[in-house]
């Protein structure tokens, strides 16, 4: 992705109900514990993409025509 097309961080300002309530209630209770546990959900989330994407996969790469034709030798 560019640079540029990123969205820029967030201005913290005065009276803004984002800086003065949310962060400072998400750096209470957002422990270790519980960044690892949406860390390891979030992988686990792509590994059941992935496993889709695969079962999908394997589906089409069975159900081919077999290639070339056959041809009885005398």
């Amino acid at each position: 992705m560019d640079d540029n097309t990123k969205t820029p961080p967030h201005q913290h300002q005065a009276g803004c109900f984002f800086c003065e309530t949310a962060v400072p209630l998400f750096e209470k209770v957002w422990t270790d514990a519980t960044r690892n546990h949406f860390r390891n959900s979030r992988i686990e989330f792509l590994k059941g993409v992935r496993s889709l994407i695969d079962s999908r996969i394997e589906h089409l790469s069975r159900s081919q025509e077999p290639k070339g034709t056959h041809v009885p030798v005398d």
